[in-house]
């Protein structure tokens, strides 16, 4: 029988990768040998100054933190969290972690208290690493997880002179980042760890077949899983993208990446700083998403790679002020996390003079396993072809065992050497996602006859906004928490900017009312930010199957047919 998954790769792109049994902090210190006086960071201030670290100094600073982390009792194998923006502490703190064998938990901050304790209860830290303006989360649940140590580090200590200055007279107060830490227990300082502590590696051995780290995702039934990642793992994956960036002319040592994707996100923490490190280049870090500041900064640095998801590429492409600045040093961005509109793709390459590519990812796999070719054909709508040693089939979504014929849909199950281990402590979800040596996405795909692949939908019912994975479950048990919601259902519908946004259907218990403010208000105290239901409908039912299943994919399609008859109408 003809195997139908194939290995098909960009022009110029090797099929396969001799990949180094290095660590991921072994990759660090190599660069800094070769490039020691190279900006590896560059952290722009609000006035366009900006504060430099170069791959020496950075090095230096990762020691004098791992070495204060084993006097703090982080031995191998304990996992620290990591609760900061994109900033030079993050990098520090990821590769200080590593260093003596620990393994690195990335938490967005964004999380709601409730969400956080789940995960660190989950990986059972004992440490984290947090920035301030978070710290009186952090103390909150101390009483109610494992944590013991708390390094705390604040925005400004990265800040260039003047941008510092302003920031202590003007916003620290203001806006939660001064915090009083004496005398609490096993509380810490960033910057005092470091001054006390020696730049001296540490000798703790560790090898590639040691835990690097935990991404935590979510699932359909809601639980938070952590999926593990060995350095191996990760470090095949930096290499697979140096490849599939090399045609395009990505110089070692010279280059500058932009790093506005959140590092506590497998992509950014991949994509934007180990790929960063692998090639010597300066990673600009921006804590957050503000388009002009993004502009400015692209104008100012001259970043080359640009790893971001559509909703970005969408706001430079519709700034008023974009054409007042220069965006003709990027040479190649990756897009992911959803799909990109080849209106998206064509403009943005068109104000850039860079390829923009979309590709395909995972936390299971870190992180990119698919992409569209940088030189030679591309297909609009397409997330690509392989990337060197992944291979990649679509099976039926039954049974996962049967080879669907070239265009047919079915599941996509992917192997390659980037694939995770499984999940911390969840034997029976780690059955159902590896089986044979094969990681079920839960995605479903089709191959056209020249091996592109395409995204067809989710066999997981997850919803997909800015770039930021929701699980409707999640969503929904929070309703369900409410007093007046009888049933509720959360669920994706399609929207211009966001790729998509949360909608929710309830059904309330007989006599009562509420408002759509009410519920969004109820939410807010239980869910991150970005999971916040954007659109409230009150139902008197909700469609079910025979068994009593609610059937979310109705209401999606009652959406989907809504908005097309919106825009059919006249005027």
């Amino acid at each position: 029988m003809e195997k139908v998954w194939v290995k098909s790769y960009d022009p110029g792109v090797p099929a396969t990768i001799d990949y180094p049994k290095v660590t991921l902090h072994q990759l660090l210190e190599q660069t800094a040998d070769r490039f020691p006086n190279h900006t590896a960071i560059i952290f722009p201030g609000a006035l366009g100054d900006t504060y430099r670290l170069s791959y020496k100094q950075l090095e230096q600073q990762v020691n004098r933190l791992a070495n204060a982390l084993i006097n703090l009792g982080v031995k191998k194998g304990d996992r620290v969290v990591l609760l900061l923006p994109n900033c030079p502490q993050f990098v520090i703190s990821y590769y200080a972690v590593l260093k003596v064998g620990g393994v690195v938990v990335g938490t967005n901050p964004l999380y709601s208290a409730r969400e956080m304790e789940i995960q660190f209860n989950d990986c059972g830290a004992e440490t984290i690493i947090v920035l301030s303006l978070f710290y009186r989360t952090v103390t909150e649940l101390k009483e109610r997880t494992k944590l013991k140590n708390v390094v705390v580090a604040n925005i400004k200590e990265y800040l260039p002179p003047v941008s510092r200055f302003l920031f202590t007279l003007l916003r620290e107060k203001k806006e939660g980042h001064r915090v009083n830490i004496a005398g609490a227990k096993g509380t810490h300082s960033f910057q005092d760890l470091l001054h006390h502590f020696s730049p001296e590696p540490p000798s703790v051995t560790v090898t590639p077949d040691d835990l690097a780290m935990f991404q935590y995702t979510g699932g359909t039934t809601g639980i938070s899983k952590g999926a593990v990642a060995l350095h191996r793992n990760v470090v095949a994956n930096i290499y697979q993208m140096k490849a599939w960036a090399n045609p395009v002319d990505f110089k070692e040592g010279v280059e500058v990446v932009m790093g506005v994707m959140p590092l506590f996100h497998v992509y950014g923490m991949v994509a934007v700083m180990h790929f960063s490190v692998l090639g010597g280049a300066a990673m600009v870090l921006l804590p957050r998403w503000d388009t002009l500041q993004v502009l400015k900064a692209i104008n100012r640095y001259k970043p080359a790679f640009f790893p971001g998801v559509p909703t970005m590429y969408v706001a430079i492409n519709n700034h008023p002020d974009a054409k007042k600045y220069n965006l003709r040093s990027i040479k190649s961005c990756t897009s992911g996390a959803a799909p990109l509109p080849l209106e998206v793709q064509q403009q943005f390459e068109k104000i850039t003079g860079g390829k923009l590519a979309e590709g395909y990812g995972l936390s299971e796999a870190p992180v990119v396993v698919t992409a569209n070719p940088q030189v030679g054909k591309r297909k609009a709508g397409s997330i690509g072809v392989p990337f060197p040693d992944v291979e990649v089939r679509i099976v039926d979504a039954e049974t996962g065992e049967k080879e669907m014929p070239v265009g047919e849909v079915g599941e996509l199950v992917i192997r390659g050497p980037q694939v995770m281990q499984g999940y911390w402590n969840r034997q029976e979800e780690t059955k159902q996602v590896l089986r044979n040596g094969w990681l079920y996405t839960g995605d479903l795909a089709k191959m056209d006859e020249d091996g592109f692949f395409f995204i067809v939908d989710r066999k997981k019912e997850m919803i997909i906004a800015g770039g930021y994975n929701i699980y409707p479950r999640e969503i929904e048990e929070v309703l369900y928490e409410h007093p007046k919601v009888k049933e509720a259902v959360a669920y994706g519908v399609p929207d211009a900017y966001r790729g998509e946004t949360v909608k929710v259907a309830i059904v309330l218990k007989e006599g009562e009312t509420a408002t759509a403010e009410e519920i969004i208000e109820f939410c807010r105290e239980r869910l991150a930010r970005f999971k916040l239901p954007k659109i409230v409908e009150f139902r008197d039912s909700l469609p079910k199957s025979i068994i009593g299943k609610v059937l979310r994919r109705v209401l999606v399609e009652e959406e989907k047919a809504k908005q097309a008859g919106k825009q059919q109408e006249p005027g």
